[in-house]
């Protein structure tokens, strides 16, 4: 059975693993964890730390730009749809049959 740990607790032991007051071996042995586990959550904080110290101001921007363009998407999207539910309308854009009944020898009328 896998064994589950909280997120204050992977907190704790890699605190405590950063702070070096403690071998990784005898951090294994102290929390029952095994040490190659203790590596990948240190590691993880390693590499996660600075997105934790970005300006939030910096990205609320970058959030507010995505949102913008998903906006103006969504828009061309509308636009797009119309203009081709328009020209179905208007017979322009007949739909063509499909490949694989030609093939199969089946007359699609």
């Amino acid at each position: 059975m896998k064994k589950t740990y909280s997120p204050e607790f992977k907190a704790r032991v890699v605190l405590e693993l950063l702070r070096e007051e403690l071998t990784i071996s005898q951090l294994s042995s102290k929390y029952e964890v095994h040490y190659t586990q203790l590596a990948k959550w240190r590691k993880a904080v390693i590499e996660g730390m600075p997105e934790l110290l970005t300006d939030s101001r910096r990205k609320d921007a970058v959030i507010k730009e995505y949102e913008e363009v998903i906006k103006e998407l969504y828009s061309q999207i509308g636009e797009l749809t119309s203009k081709l539910s328009w020209l179905k309308a208007k017979g322009v854009c007949a739909p063509k049959k499909r490949a694989h009944s030609m093939k199969s020898g089946i007359d699609p009328k």
